[in-house]
């Protein structure tokens, strides 16, 4: 059963970091690039980040580029988003998914619960 389990949000000052998690599962992870995607409050999703299936490489949201870094575990089926220098815009719920369009459960676009980011003072 296809599961993507998203964790690590919460509140942050500008300025500060946050490391979200995401747990795969149901899937062969490793044959998936996998991306970070966020919908920030009253907009639609933005695409944030990517990476390879074997990590080989990584590409970015030029709104997040030098601040957020990507990475994936295959041993663990897990993918990462390590963000830092964190500002207001960044607030959101964040999901990730394979890349670059999403999982599919019986015909039907699968998402996370996602894990929400609020960057304020």
């Amino acid at each position: 059963q296809v599961q993507l389990v998203e964790s690590g949000g919460g509140l942050a000052q500008p300025g500060g970091s946050l490391r979200l998690s995401c747990a795969a599962s149901g899937f062969t992870f490793s044959e998936y690039a996998m991306t970070w995607a966020r919908q920030a409050p009253g907009k639609g999703l933005e695409w944030v980040s990517g990476i390879f299936e074997d990590g080989s490489y990584t590409y970015y949201a030029d709104s997040v580029k030098g601040r957020f870094t990507i990475s994936r575990d295959n041993a663990k089926n897990t993918v990462c988003l390590q963000m830092s220098s964190l500002k207001p815009e960044d607030t959101g719920v964040y999901f990730c998914n394979i890349d670059p369009r999403p999982i599919t459960v019986d015909g039907t676009d699968y998402w996370g619960q996602g894990t929400q980011v609020t960057v304020s003072s």
